[in-house]
């Protein structure tokens, strides 16, 4: 029982043909989109790779930064106890920062700026 095929037949049988192999092509490309479209925002999106890469260097810097404050905290905490505990660190900061003298005493103090040399009028 073989039926006669007859031109209508074999063109149909192409053009299905076509576009089977053409519906294959264009989920191909669409399917490479998608993939490259997935990849550029993995690596450029807002959480993607640069942006960690740009967190992570922000932690590191922070971290610096409080080590370097841990370590100010440190030193003025020691002193404050030196100042609460030591009579003559007293004493040297009232005369240094403060320009105490004790009775008696003359304290000469010099201008280190420099004169600017103006031109007479």
């Amino acid at each position: 029982m073989t039926e006669k095929q007859t031109p209508w037949d074999s063109l149909a049988r192409s053009v299905s043909s076509y576009f089977s192999r053409s519906g294959r092509r264009v989920a191909t490309v669409v399917a490479i989109v998608i993939a490259l479209l997935l990849g550029y925002h993995a690596t450029f999106g807002a959480n993607g790779l640069s942006a960690y890469q740009q967190k992570r260097h922000q932690h590191q810097i922070l971290e610096q930064e409080i080590l370097r404050l841990q370590q100010q905290n440190s030193r003025l905490q020691d002193h404050v106890q030196h100042l609460q505990s030591d009579p003559d660190a007293i004493e040297h900061e009232a005369r240094t920062i403060l320009r105490y003298a004790k009775p008696g005493e003359v304290i000469y103090a010099l201008n280190d700026k420099r004169r600017s040399t103006q031109p007479n009028k």
